[in-house]
């Protein structure tokens, strides 16, 4: 999948002229919204369908900064899936100089329109492969990694 490409508005920052710790959350979301769509199922497709996808739990590691003008790169790839859960790991690297300046993960889970979880494996047998597929793929490429 292609990375989520962000420029850092001036709005972003403190008064340090640093990227506020909290856009880091949102940019992954924006990742995560971005990784949907590329998959052929984004949030209104699922929203559409009776399906939601709340944020369970959020970790982010703070390696360097990033300030006004720079731009970042954002990989968002699913880690864990099990048809009711999913996990998401990020990665915001520097677009010039590839530095890392955070890695994160977010856990969800997915509910229907009475928000009680379900289990796509039996409502939605189709993103369920498709999310199960990237798994596997993300699981394979990781194999050939020392």
């Amino acid at each position: 999948m292609t990375p989520y490409e962000h420029k850092v508005q001036y709005y972003e920052t403190d008064g340090m002229g640093i990227v506020h710790h909290s856009n880091y959350i949102r940019w992954f979301e924006e990742a995560r919204v971005e990784l949907l769509e590329q998959l052929g199922y984004g949030y209104d497709r699922i929203e559409a369908e009776g399906f939601g996808s709340p944020v369970l739990e959020v970790h982010c590691k703070y390696k360097t900064m990033a300030r006004f003008g720079d731009t970042v790169l954002i990989d968002a790839r699913i880690t864990e899936y099990n048809g009711v859960r999913m996990a998401l790991h990020y990665e915001i690297r520097d677009a010039q100089t590839n530095a890392l300046r955070c890695e994160g993960e977010s856990r969800h889970c997915f509910m229907g329109r009475d928000n009680r979880p379900v289990s796509l494996k039996r409502s939605w047998p189709a993103l369920d492969k498709v999310f199960a597929a990237q798994l596997e793929g993300q699981n394979a490429a990781n194999d050939g990694q020392f």
